[in-house]
């Protein structure tokens, strides 16, 4: 099987800043999200860990896993999706001149944003990548998989392995710290 969780909670959620690939650690109610998610999700099998490299998700990830013997593999694939230069916006969903307000709005729309944002063509390059390379063979073997990622990339994930249109990027449940099982 195949499952996905997003990190837990950080100052910048808090502050609504766009946080992106800005390496931001788990506040203290994110380590308690990702302690209950721990608790709740204890007698879930896996075989395997894959996380994102940014601290919320390996944070999360840690304490999700802590006293199971399951491995942990950072892959740089699974950060979360570049915003370039309106990383650290804060009300960015408020600016109606904040052109990554896109993604958010009209995926579909979303093509290339000035700043070094990522286009989504990029971010689906590296989830495809990282799943053909990595999950889908040890999945279709029996594996039990995690990967803990973010909402955008598990938003791409979910889009890639449902075969979900752009304009469905956004029907899913991506809260923080809920484990959701994709295959």
């Amino acid at each position: 099987m195949l499952y996905i969780m997003r990190h837990g909670k950080t100052e910048w959620n808090e502050l609504r800043k766009l946080q992106g690939q800005t390496d931001i650690p788990l506040n203290e109610e994110g380590c308690l999200m990702a302690q209950a998610a721990h608790d709740k999700y204890i007698n879930v099998h896996f075989d395997l860990c894959f996380s994102s490299p940014l601290k919320r998700a390996a944070q999360t990830a840690e304490i999700l896993l802590n006293g199971r013997d399951v491995p942990i593999i950072a892959d740089d694939r699974l950060k979360e999706m570049s915003f370039g230069e309106y990383e650290g916006t804060v009300n960015y969903a408020e600016d109606p001149d904040c052109e990554i307000n896109v993604l958010f709005k009209e995926p579909e729309a979303y093509k290339e944003v000035a700043k070094g944002a990522e286009t989504l063509a990029e971010l689906f390059e590296r989830v495809d990548s990282f799943l053909s390379q990595k999950v889908l063979s040890d999945v279709s073997k029996g594996k039990d998989i995690l990967i803990v990622g973010h909402k955008v990339l598990n938003s791409a994930i979910i889009c890639r392995i449902n075969k979900l249109p752009l304009s469905e990027f956004w029907n899913n449940d991506t809260q923080q710290c809920k484990l959701l099982r994709l295959i």
